[in-house]
């Protein structure tokens, strides 16, 4: 099938508006389908409750709706069971919990983790908190001025043995660049490390199947799946969860508590300390629903599509220079948003104009600051693309940024 643009655009409040915006921030939020939001109104108007705490009818249905969202989430990556899913507030949480449980408890001094100059500061803060604590080393795989991985690093790195993880991103939210995930897991497991993939880009733009993949953690937010903010996904293998100690401790994850000490729950209760964030996977489950009504290939075509035709209006404007790849299929190409400068106009500047003329693209270092110095830029413009999106909305963005150029020089 091919997309609709008006009819998906139909499903969303805000785009039904009578001044609608024109929104191209979709890497940093994604807009909120109206069946999203009913499904959260109706947990909170109908059965709120906590989960796993109580007997009566709300509390159930509550159980419930949140135990089947985690069925859902299981079933999207293609994890063979809803046991190695475990809900946290976001990609941000879920990286940290691996950081803080799985390689606190696993790697001392001299160890290494790799990682790459993509990373977004969620899969590069964590690691350095655990330099600092744990004496491990870090090592990073270097890019061309394209954004391609120099992957003749990676196979150096692994070769000293001393490698315990490579965490890479699964989709640069900089530069739309997808390294090749299944080169990089095969290497790395071949050399005895596990991998961890950063999909919170990946997951909106293109399948994925964790089997497949063979990756030993994969993190993501519902905030950037259409859902709500608030929720994030882990997904480790089952035989990794049930080795690692809590994240946090408190009501939920206990299996009984003394005076004197306390047993762990099963996984995934064991890293979901306290009141979980019922409506919110209720609400993901509901995105990825919504989601899950398109073709992966119809997404990627209709995206590819959108891109292609923004890099090719923005490069028409004198001074105008594109970051990374060309949209396209195939992991080595941009998807899902790209960046760009223009000679002697700040991005700040350049967004604040556009923003108040309905507007939305992100300026500065999209918490990418390594990856920004490797460029040389201090900071970048971003058009991030959702499946709302069309081709009349380029056309008034090309017009507001040449307003824009002629106002700020």
């Amino acid at each position: 099938m091919s997309l609709d643009s008006e009819q998906i655009r139909s499903q969303f409040t805000v785009f039904r508006e009578n001044d609608p915006p024109v929104y191209f921030d979709s890497a940093a939020t994604a807009q909120v389908p109206d069946s999203v939001l009913r499904a959260t109104e109706e947990y909170y108007t109908q059965y709120c409750g906590n989960v796993h705490r109580g007997v009566h009818g709300v509390t159930e249905r509550a159980t419930q709706g949140y135990e089947d969202a985690r069925t859902t989430v299981a079933k999207f990556i293609g994890a063979e069971s809803s046991q190695e899913i475990v809900f946290t507030r976001n990609c941000t949480e879920a990286i940290n919990l691996v950081a803080r449980s799985w390689a606190s408890q696993n790697l001392q001094q001299g160890d290494t983790i790799v990682l790459s100059i993509l990373e977004h500061h969620s899969n590069i803060v964590p690691w350095q908190q655990l330099r600092a604590e744990k004496g491990i080393e870090l090592q990073w795989i270097d890019c061309d001025d394209h954004g391609e991985l120099q992957l003749d690093q990676l196979k150096t790195y692994l070769a000293s043995g001393s490698v315990k993880l490579v965490s890479i991103t699964g989709l640069s939210n900089v530069l739309g660049v997808r390294p090749d995930l299944p080169s990089i897991i095969g290497k790395a497991h071949d050399a005895g490390a596990k991998v961890l993939v950063d999909a919170a880009q990946l997951v909106a733009h293109h399948s994925v199947d964790v089997a497949a993949l063979d990756c030993d953690f994969l993190t993501f937010s519902g905030h950037k799946l259409y859902g709500p903010t608030g929720i994030g996904v882990l997904y480790a293998k089952r035989e990794i969860l049930k080795d690692m100690h809590p994240f946090m401790g408190g009501g939920m994850m206990i299996g009984s508590v003394s005076q004197d000490g306390f047993t762990s729950a099963d996984p995934p209760a064991r890293f979901e300390a306290g009141t979980p964030p019922i409506a919110q996977a209720i609400g993901l489950a509901a995105a990825i629903e919504w989601v899950s009504q398109f073709g992966w290939e119809d997404i990627e075509e209709y995206e590819r599509v959108i891109l292609q035709r923004a890099c090719s209006e923005l490069c028409s404007i004198e001074g105008v220079h594109i970051l990374g790849p060309e949209p396209g299929p195939g992991p080595e190409r941009g998807s899902g948003c790209f960046c760009f400068t223009i000679d002697d106009v700040h991005p700040h500047d350049l967004t604040d104009i556009l923003g108040q003329r309905g507007i939305a693209l992100r300026a500065g270092h999209h918490c990418a600051q390594p990856l920004h110095k490797r460029l040389g830029l201090p900071a970048t413009t971003r058009v991030s693309v959702g499946l709302y999106n069309t081709e009349e909305e380029i056309v008034k963005l090309k017009e507001a940024i040449l307003e824009a150029i002629s106002i700020l020089k």
